[in-house]
């Protein structure tokens, strides 16, 4: 849609017609999320095997989800062995600023994509499933860490709180992210809606096949699109038993059998599927987002705009970090007094 001023008139003040026929005020933007499997333990394989032209990659990518590993950890006792996994895990994790992190930006910088990337970040002895945000011009946007690690995922990942839930206002659109099962946090999503999220990534390690019925549901509710890469892993992309063991089921497979089937797909404002979901193996899948269309579904229903009864139901973010250790100016002039008088 366009506005077209007439011309001036003595009578009376310029008026703008609208043109219904004219619209340069919605571009099409070329997607990609990819359907891949990480080199296991090995973070700079990953990052020369992958990531070049890409968009959107899957949880964990780079240093892994630990898929079948219990880490020796059971109520009341962790074993050597499951300590020692730990140890590896940590290492293959990445510090966020790090090379890693510079690595990854000139990759967007060099191909011109604006790229997101599931990762394991190590902050000191602590690791967090996050996401990493890098524009088109090469430079590290910032991070989103997964709030609530699922079931066992508690045992190695720290918990993420209300300072990291970005959404980037970029040339391609407002994009930000959620990780695998907290997409199904209501209130997690409508803080994201209320910042304007138009292209909801939703990186995950979940193929079951209720998946995408999630995914549509969160694109028809917050009126975006919503792009979730999974991961397609087979038993030999993982280091062989004894030193990962798929607990539980380890006897039940071979090299070859699918451990994690993918499911990547990306879907329109409208509820559409694109493209996806893809279970045959590895892929990159890609559609044209048409962001015209965020308007169009919203003009039926805007989650945070005119379809929210705020005077009823409202949400309050505390979007401030959490730490555990606050030296206040108080507290540092008494120890400085302190340390004098002795």
């Amino acid at each position: 849609m366009s506005l077209v001023a007439t011309a001036p008139s003595s009578d009376g003040p310029i008026i703008a017609e609208v043109d219904m026929g004219a619209d340069s005020s919605a571009p099409v933007v070329r997607a990609t999320v990819v359907q891949a499997s990480t080199v296991f333990y090995d973070t700079p394989a990953t990052l020369a095997g992958y990531g070049a032209q890409l968009v959107v990659f899957p949880e964990a990518f780079i240093g892994g989800y630990p898929r079948g590993s219990n880490f020796g950890a059971a109520i009341g006792n962790r074993t050597p062995k499951g300590r020692e996994e730990f140890r590896k895990y940590h290492a293959a994790a990445i510090d966020v600023p790090g090379p890693e992190v510079d690595r990854l930006a000139a990759m967007a910088g060099k191909y011109k994509v604006l790229l997101v990337m599931g990762v394991i970040e190590r902050d000191g002895y602590t690791l967090y499933c996050s996401v990493l945000f890098f524009d088109a011009q090469g430079h590290y946007l910032g991070k989103h860490r997964k709030m609530m690690p699922t079931s066992v995922e508690r045992i190695v990942w720290g918990f993420g709180d209300g300072s990291t839930i970005p959404v980037f206002d970029t040339p391609v659109g407002k994009i930000g992210a959620a990780i695998c099962w907290e997409n199904r946090m209501p209130l997690l999503r409508t803080a994201m809606y209320g910042k304007g999220i138009e292209i909801y990534c939703a990186p995950t390690a979940d193929s079951r096949p209720t998946w995408p019925a999630s995914m549509t549901h969160i694109a028809l509710e917050g009126g975006c699109f919503v792009l979730s890469a999974d991961q397609f892993c087979r038993r030999k992309d993982y280091p062989p038993a004894p030193e990962y063991v798929f607990a539980g089921t380890e006897e039940e497979l071979d090299p070859d059998s699918v451990v994690c089937a993918g499911g990547s797909l990306i879907i329109s404002p409208m509820g559409t599927v694109l493209a996806g979901p893809n279970y045959e193996g590895e892929a990159l899948i890609s559609a044209d987002l048409d962001l015209g269309e965020i308007a169009r579904a919203k003009f039926d229903f805007d989650v945070v705009g005119h379809y929210a009864r705020p005077e009823v139901l409202s949400l309050t973010v505390r979007d401030h970090p959490t730490t555990a250790v606050t030296y206040t100016a108080s507290s540092a002039a008494a120890k400085t007094e302190s340390s004098q008088k002795k």
